[in-house]
């Protein structure tokens, strides 16, 4: 076997076993996603959510840039924060401050390690307990727990609102003053925000991990690394490690030295005609240039916003392209060109 017919066995060899591996965990991905609840209800049958507002909720978030601002279960861009881990931080430190209120009558911060203790417990149980019903479509929620989605809500309309006493954060953000001017979007959006964290730190049935594999990292509700976690990081660079390892050692001990090539007498390109469609490609390159620059300042814009969060040195210019915009177009434009 010629070493050509060699090395395109291995090519197919290589695709077929990649998009075997990438079928198959595909469709383990889509059968053991986290349930969308058809309703979301307190233990008192009042209903909080639906299915219809987490769904709106994404395609208003999409609307905004998606995951050019901030990120989801860690996927997106880190100007903003995690919205899901943001929101699970935040409904948790509220649950605390409502179960304390509830049961000593003073904030969460002047109780005793000993109490404190006492309801990080609590509230751990009552987020990490699954109670989601698959036959009813509902998930149920505690009469403290629904306080403290409504209390971490109202952060979230405020921040994608024109709140004032948000503007630091929201430059912080790189976010425009009322990214969401609609207040039912912004409701949605706190739903499908509320369903993300949800996801982040409700265990999966039969199981002690959340149905994100305890991501994030967050103590107050148990999400610790699991052992699965370690070792599949460890397995991975192992892996990665011996892969270029070996793509090294064949390089230098397998393949075979190739002769240096005679030059030539002349140089085949000084008796050479342009031809009518050499002629035209100026106008390609051109494209390109234009393209690339356009490119230059989308990402300078976009990097300038990291420093300035809304402005573009005081010139309020994310009210006309915010950065979510100049981020994706950014992107968009190295597509075009390089393409």
């Amino acid at each position: 076997m010629d070493r050509t017919k060699k090395l395109g066995i291995i090519v197919v060899a290589v695709v077929v076993v990649a998009f075997t591996l990438l079928g198959f965990f595909g469709r383990e991905i889509y059968h053991q996603a986290p349930p969308i609840p058809e309703q979301v209800v307190t233990e008192s049958g009042e209903i909080i959510m639906t299915r219809h507002d987490i769904l709106r909720g994404q395609r208003v978030w999409q609307s905004i840039g998606g995951q050019e601002v901030g990120s989801i279960w860690g996927h997106g861009a880190y100007q903003a924060p995690d919205w899901s881990a943001d929101w699970l931080h935040r409904e948790a430190l509220s649950l605390l401050d409502i179960l304390s209120k509830d049961t000593y009558r003073k904030p969460f911060e002047e109780l005793s390690p000993e109490n404190q203790a006492g309801l990080k417990e609590r509230v751990k149980s009552e987020m990490r307990t699954n109670r989601y019903d698959p036959s009813t479509g509902k998930l149920v929620v505690s009469n403290a727990r629904a306080r403290a989605i409504a209390s971490t809500a109202k952060h979230y309309e405020a921040l994608f609102g024109s709140d004032s006493s948000l503007a630091s954060l929201r430059e912080s953000y790189a976010l425009q003053e009322n990214a969401v001017p609609d207040p039912a979007d912004r409701r949605s959006l706190t739903a499908f925000f509320f369903w993300t964290a949800w996801a982040c730190t409700t265990e999966r049935p039969g199981t002690s991990v959340t149905y994100t594999n305890n991501w994030p990292h967050e103590p107050l509700v148990g999400n610790h690394p699991t052992a699965a976690n370690i070792l599949w990081s460890m397995i991975s660079i192992a892996l990665l490690i011996a892969g270029v390892g070996a793509l090294v050692w064949y390089k230098n001990f397998r393949e075979r030295r190739e002769s240096r090539p005679e030059p030539l007498p002349t140089d085949p390109l000084s008796a050479m005609e342009l031809t009518p469609s050499m002629r035209a490609l100026w106008k390609f390159v051109a494209v390109v240039i234009g393209l690339f620059m356009l490119q230059a300042l989308a990402g300078a814009l976009t990097a300038h916003y990291t420093v300035e969060g809304d402005g573009f040195f005081g010139i309020p210019i994310a009210s006309v392209i915010p950065y979510a915009v100049s981020r994706t177009w950014h992107v968009q434009l190295g597509v075009f060109w390089i393409a």
